[in-house]
């Protein structure tokens, strides 16, 4: 055993030319997978009458879970441009910072992030930078739980209530596409890649090679995939004043819970696409119902879905 270990400790077996040369190898067998680890894309300068459109991606850690209460302790965010058809051709630039709260940070929020009250003591995310570099170029901001990050982002910055937002982790089907999971890890694995996140831009790099790998079902770049989803209108129908006990029945098939702030309806509500808007009206009148009922209904579109505007 010593004898067929001896070459791992021969510090030219460690030659990167050659452990390129080996993973080249392993990759082309069906018995191997390799994973690289993930090292973020140095910026790169948009050639003059390139056609490309530019975009955000964006992750925040907060001090919990509630955007009307909680704090934001780190922003990060990679901007980068990518062609008409969803193809990445490079990154922009980058932002990372920490922002210190009124409140100590809870205990179990330094455990999941790792961010103590050490780390943000004494720092400010400056609006204006944050602006500045979410400019009139950036068309589309993109986080993985959308739902969870633009509340916050809005809240503090007003400059993304005016953006198209999407949501890799609600609006490419991984499971149609041969992933049993959203997790981003899990996901960036797939992609071929491994990370070990230390800041909130790490995770925005790695969502930007996740975007950039090919499905295969689809033929296209995830990203792709995605920019077509967000660019269709979904419908909320809000079930107001359903049964309570069959709000079990709500909750498997989707629907999340309004408690009425925020100007909303105090109701269960669900976001589907406009061509399964029948067929959810039709579960709602047979299943929760029971008859015939007009229910109120919202188009939203990237500008609008994720909010808590609506």
């Amino acid at each position: 055993m010593n004898a067929l270990l001896q070459p791992l400790r021969d510090e030219n077996f460690l030659d990167p030319t050659d452990l390129a040369r080996l993973a080249g190898v392993l990759g082309q067998s069906p018995d191997y997978r390799v994973l690289r680890r993930l090292l973020p894309r140095a910026a790169y300068t948009p050639a003059a009458g390139q056609k490309v459109r530019t975009a955000v991606l964006l992750d925040t850690e907060t001090t919990g879970l509630d955007h009307r209460k909680d704090e934001i302790i780190e922003l990060g965010m990679v901007k980068f441009d990518y062609t008409p058809d969803g193809r990445i051709v490079g990154v922009r630039d980058t932002f990372s910072a920490f922002n210190e709260p009124s409140v100590p940070i809870p205990p179990e929020i330094t455990a999941l992030t790792g961010i103590a009250d050490e780390m943000v003591a004494g720092h400010r995310i400056d609006e204006a930078t944050v602006n500045a570099f979410v400019d009139d170029e950036v068309v589309i901001t993109i986080a993985h739980n959308s739902a969870f990050d633009r509340k916050f982002a809005e809240r503090y910055w007003p400059v993304f209530e005016r953006k198209a937002w999407a949501c890799s982790a609600a609006e490419v089907d991984c499971r149609q596409h041969g992933f049993d999971g959203a997790k981003l890890g899990y996901l960036l694995n797939g992609a071929g890649y491994f990370h070990h996140a230390h800041q909130a831009v790490d995770d925005c790099h790695a969502l930007l090679e996740i975007l950039d790998f090919v499905l295969p079902t689809a033929g296209a770049p995830a990203l792709a995939v995605l920019l077509g989803t967000a660019r269709k209108p979904t419908v909320r129908p809000w079930a107001e004043q359903s049964p309570f006990e069959l709000k079990d029945s709500l909750k498997k098939r989707g629907y999340r819970w309004s408690d009425g702030t925020d100007g909303r309806p105090k109701s269960w509500y669900v976001d589907v696409r406009e061509s399964a808007l029948d067929e959810e009206i039709a579960f709602l009148r047979t299943e929760i119902y029971l008859r015939d009922v007009d229910l109120p209904q919202q188009m939203l579109t990237a500008f609008t879905r994720f909010s808590s505007r609506v």
